[in-house]
């Protein structure tokens, strides 16, 4: 019997000593930063002259690290291992396979708030959005391992007297993972382990922004007991190796998280059958991309509540969050109340470094983020009306303001494109029929939220809102592993639930067996 997993609690700051221990965690990622980090290849560690530079998004001049980049050449070694290590990596008892991640769970439980405090200056994540990122890379862990052992012995299907049927999964290959730099430690590992967990052997390339959790994750997993040369640690250029991965007649499939422009690229090149170089599979692609998601508020609602859900949603993290709420379509009755106290809770925000816990919103990534989002702020000055925010310094560091926009067209520009950072955009509707009809209007479907008391509303939208992860009377962030499996229709990706009961069958294929008797 498998033992239910119950997630990761997350931990409460207020508390004198689990600040203390935090504050603790910070000096000690303080004493390692600015080190050198290789590439793992076959559990080698391989040094290249070109490195990537990772840096304090609070703090440019603060580097966390120089990792070795990877280039064509090393990322053919690593798929040569790769390649080769399936061959009895596949045959690996899926037990074997779980403990490595329930032990590894342990290992970063224990270390839970120095990977927090890498997080806080790796990623720019405040205090609270480090300890969640931690304890849902803890949730996928463990709730993986428990999933493989659900599905090892295969799934029943019906026999009869004269024959004996089996249904059960086998691995597919090797598998490439090309994480996020938002949720540097949960997606990177939660999309590395599932690969791993499912009998596959991985290349992962984590974004060039945040390398460096990554690299403490492969030792996390080697100190777990993972056999060299099921994972491969190969950061390096996307246009190089990304490309070069992708396009690899031995790659089975891609595990991708990032923008539309990289995912639907990605997903039209693995379409491409490489039949002269060997090719004899249809690559399998497991996407997640972005969202423009919205918080409906309705007339019948709790205004609070909802005000507080739109605040909560937009800014956390800045906004760089595939599920942020980046848009409120409020009814037209309660609209100027709602807005008000929009502008009320954002006015108490300031950006500013995440180390000191003072700030609910930290830096943006980097400098390319910083620009795209603030020429979305000049646009969203021309397409509505600035009620708070729309300022921005990057002269220490890649701060913006959250920024709120009201009386917006919701087919203006900041109302149907992803801006990725701390910018909400309030329209009002006539009608919850219009406000569900506004809230479609996107190329996306990631996540949506619906503020009401009114019960017929609630199933209305459980209908019509088309979206992957649909929330009620609360924000549209925070899914958590397990309960609330998490991933978008339309241009947000293939709805690849990841933490849900579906997803590790997605790298898996099925084999059906029958013997006569």
């Amino acid at each position: 019997m498998v033992v239910p997993y119950k997630h990761e609690p997350f931990t409460d700051f207020s508390i004198e000593e689990n600040k203390r221990q935090m504050e603790e965690a910070l000096k000690k990622v303080e004493g390692y930063l600015g080190k050198e980090y290789p590439l793992i290849i076959n559990g080698e560690r391989v040094t290249t002259e070109e490195k990537l530079v990772s840096v304090n998004p609070a703090n440019k001049e603060e580097v966390i690290g120089y990792v070795s980049k990877a280039n064509k050449d090393l990322a053919e070694r690593a798929m040569q291992v790769a390649d080769q290590t399936f061959e009895t990596w596949k045959k690996s008892d899926p037990k074997f396979r779980a403990d490595i991640l329930f032990r590894a769970a342990a290992i970063v439980r224990r270390r839970k708030h120095e990977f927090s405090a890498l997080l806080v200056k790796e990623g720019g994540k405040p205090w609270n959005e480090a300890d969640g990122d931690t304890a849902e890379a803890i949730d996928f862990l463990e709730y993986y391992g428990r999933q493989m052992l659900r599905l090892k012995d295969g799934i029943p299907v019906e026999s009869r007297p004269i024959e004996r049927n089996q249904f059960h999964y086998i691995p597919l290959g090797v598998g490439v993972v090309i994480s996020p730099w938002n949720f540097l430690f949960a997606i990177m590992a939660g999309t590395t382990v599932a690969a791993m967990v499912t009998g596959n052997t991985v290349l992962l390339k984590p974004a060039s922004a945040t390398p460096v959790i990554a690299y403490k994750f492969m030792e996390v997993l080697e100190e777990a007991g993972l056999p060299k040369g099921v994972i491969n640690y190969i950061p390096g250029p996307g246009s190089e190796v990304g490309d070069y991965l992708v396009d690899h007649p031995r790659t089975r499939f891609i595990s991708f998280t990032g923008s539309r422009e990289v995912g639907t690229r990605i997903f039209e090149r693995a379409g491409v059958v490489h039949e002269d170089k060997g090719q004899k599979w249809l690559k399998r692609t497991i996407i997640e991309m972005g969202g423009k998601d919205t918080i409906v508020v309705d007339s019948e609602a709790d205004l609070e509540l909802a005000a507080q859900s739109i605040v909560y949603s937009a800014f956390g993290f800045s906004g760089q969050k595939c599920s942020a709420c980046s848009r409120a379509v409020i009814h037209e009755e309660v609209y100027d109340v709602v807005k008000n106290r929009v502008v009320e809770l954002t006015n108490e925000m300031k950006a500013g470094d995440p180390a000191t816990n003072e700030h609910f919103t930290g830096p943006v990534i980097d400098q390319a983020a910083y620009d795209k989002i603030m020429d979305y702020i000049n646009i969203g000055k021309e397409e509505g009306k600035l009620l708070v925010g729309g300022g921005g310094d990057d002269s220490k560091g890649w701060f913006v303001q959250p920024t709120v926009f009201a009386d917006v067209d919701p087919k203006a520009r900041i109302m149907q494109e992803e801006i990725f950072g701390p910018v909400v955009a309030l329209t009002s509707a006539k009608s919850f029929d219009e406000a569900i009809e506004i809230a479609n209007n996107t190329e996306y479907g990631l996540t949506g939220a619906v503020i009401t008391n009114n019960r017929e509303h609630l199933e209305q939208a459980r209908e019509d809102f088309h979206v992957g992860n649909l929330y009620f009377n609360r924000g549209c962030t925070a899914a958590i592993v397990g309960y609330q499996p998490f991933g978008g229709f339309n241009m947000s990706g293939t709805d690849s639930k990841a933490g849900g009961p579906d997803y590790l069958i997605q790298h898996m294929q099925g084999k059906s067996t029958s013997e006569m008797f």
